[in-house]
C-alpha cells in the first residue's frame, strides 16, 4: 500500500510488518494520515516499589521492566505528549485511537489527549471476569482496566460498526463496560525459559472487539507498542493490515512467531453488520415508480389505528393530513417524529408486511 507524501511523492507503508526501534521516532517516519485506528498499549508507569509476594510467600511475576520506568511523572508526562502527537499526525482525518491503560496512568494519558486535539468518544472499562488478588490486603483488588476512544478531532467521521457489535453481544446494545478475562491457559505466551513471554499481554477477546467495533477489512492498524503482538495476531486473523512497532528484541521475536502461526479466515467471514445509516437510500416513492405499492393503495399503521391511502408521487394522504409517510404518521399519532418504515404496512394475502420489507428488497438488488 502507498499513501502520498505533502511533497506528491508516494511513499510505502510497510504493511503487516514489525518495525525495530523507537516508538516516536519511528511513527515519524511513516507516511502522514496514512493510518485507520492506532490500537496503543503504553506503558503504564506503575512506579512499583520492592517485590511483591503471595501469601504462600511465593513472587508475583509483576512488571518490573525497564519500559515501564520513568524518572518523574513531568518525563512520563513529556512522552506521552510525544507518542500522542506522532500518532495524531499519522491518523487519516477519519482516523481513531484506543488507548488503554490503569488508574497509573490513564488519567495523566486522558488529558494530554485532550490537549494535543482529540476528541473522545467513550471511555471503555474493561472488567476482568478473572483479576489477579490484591495479596497486601490494603487496597481494593483491581479488577479493570480504562481504555479510551477518540477520533483525531471534534466533529470528524470515524468507523463505528454499531450493528456489529449489537450482534456480538446477543442483539442487545453493546455497553461500555465489558466483562472479558485476562490471558490465562493456552493464550498466555510463554518464553523458553515457561515464564510469561510479555507481562501485560493483552486477550485477543478484547482487541477482536475493537477492531469489529473500529475498523473494517482492508484497514490499516498501528500498534505502536505491539509487544506480544495481541494487535496484529488479531489484526491478520480478521483481514485488517497492521504495522507493529517494538524496540525489545525478544518481544518482536515471540510476536512475529505468533503471528506467522495465524491463518487469515475467509473474506466473507470477516464482513460484519452494515449500520443502518451506512446502507443505501431508498425513497419511498421508488416503491411505487416499481410498482411494488400502487397509487390507492391503503397502508395501516403498526397498532392499527390508522390509515393512508399512496399516491402517485410517493406521498401519503388521511382524513385529516398529507405529506410523506414519516410525516403523516407523526401527524396522527401526535409525536414530533416518526420513522415511517416502521410505522406502515401494507396487506398481502390477508398478512400485514411492514413497508420496510420492499426497502430491504430494493437494497438487496442494489448489493448485487
Amino acid at each position: 500500500m502507498t499513501t502520498r507524501t505533502r511533497t506528491g511523492r508516494v511513499a510505502a507503508l510497510p504493511l503487516n510488518t514489525i518495525l525495530a526501534g523507537d516508538c516516536i521516532e519511528v511513527m515519524n517516519g511513516l507516511p502522514e494520515a496514512s493510518i485507520d485506528l492506532i490500537f496503543a498499549d503504553p506503558p503504564y508507569n506503575l512506579q512499583l516499589r520492592g517485590d511483591l509476594h503471595r501469601p504462600d510467600n511465593s513472587a508475583v511475576d509483576a512488571v518490573d521492566d525497564a519500559w515501564d520506568r520513568f524518572d518523574s511523572f513531568a518525563a512520563y508526562d513529556r512522552f506521552t505528549r510525544e507518542w500522542l502527537a506522532a500518532a495524531r499526525r499519522l491518523l487519516k482525518p477519519t482516523g481513531a485511537l484506543w488507548v488503554i491503560g490503569s488508574y497509573h496512568n490513564i488519567f495523566r494519558v486522558g488529558a494530554a489527549l485532550q490537549d494535543a486535539g482529540y476528541w473522545i468518544l467513550n471511555d471503555v472499562v474493561w472488567r476482568k471476569s478473572n483479576p489477579m488478588p490484591n495479596f497486601r490486603g490494603k487496597r481494593l483488588t483491581n479488577a479493570h482496566e480504562t481504555m479510551i476512544w477518540a477520533s483525531k478531532e471534534e466533529g470528524a467521521k470515524y468507523t463505528f460498526n454499531y450493528e456489529a457489535l449489537k450482534a456480538l453481544n446477543d442483539g442487545i446494545q453493546m455497553r461500555s463496560d465489558w466483562v472479558l478475562p485476562i490471558c490465562t491457559g493456552h493464550e498466555r505466551l510463554k518464553d523458553d525459559k515457561g515464564d510469561k513471554a510479555h507481562p501485560t499481554q493483552k486477550p485477543e477477546a478484547l482487541l477482536h472487539r475493537v477492531l469489529v467495533a473500529a475498523t473494517n477489512p482492508g484497514d490499516v492498524v498501528l500498534d505502536p507498542f505491539f509487544g506480544s503482538g495481541t494487535t496484529g495476531a488479531v489484526a491478520k486473523r480478521l483481514r485488517r493490515h497492521w504495522i507493529g512497532i517494538e524496540r525489545d528484541a525478544g518481544y518482536r521475536k515471540v510476536a512475529a512467531k505468533r503471528i506467522a502461526d495465524i491463518r487469515a479466515v475467509g473474506v466473507d467471514a470477516v464482513k460484519v453488520s452494515a449500520s443502518k445509516r451506512a446502507e443505501p437510500r431508498v425513497p419511498f416513492g421508488q416503491l411505487v415508480e416499481r410498482g411494488l405499492l400502487n397509487p390507492g393503495e391503503v397502508l395501516v399503521s403498526l397498532n392499527g389505528r390508522y390509515t393512508a391511502k399512496v399516491r402517485a408521487d410517493g406521498t401519503l394522504i388521511s382524513d385529516t393530513v398529507k405529506g410523506s409517510i414519516h410525516q403523516v404518521g407523526a401527524a396522527l399519532e401526535g409525536a414530533p417524529s416518526c420513522n415511517g418504515w416502521t410505522y406502515w404496512s401494507f396487506r398481502r394475502d390477508g398478512k400485514a408486511i411492514p413497508i420496510d420489507v420492499l426497502r430491504q428488497q430494493i437494497r438487496s438488488e442494489m448489493s448485487q
